[in-house]
């Protein structure tokens, strides 16, 4: 318990995406390949509109 205070909290985003996109996947398509494809590009999306989202919340809060 004593490391989750060295941890910083945005680590925890990135197995929760792929964890996510592989299971969003899986539920669409049968094929490995498939798959794998599918939650790469999904994974992708998330985080970058994760990204863009933290840039924009970031930049407005330090205007103010």
């Amino acid at each position: 318990m004593i490391f989750f205070g060295m941890i910083h909290l945005y680590w925890f985003v990135l197995p929760l995406v792929i964890a996510i996109s592989l299971v969003y996947s899986a539920s669409r398509h049968e094929n490995w390949r498939l798959i794998w494809l599918h939650a790469g590009r999904l994974s992708s999306w998330i985080l970058g509109i994760l990204v863009i989202t933290t840039t924009v919340l970031l930049l407005i809060n330090t205007q103010v």
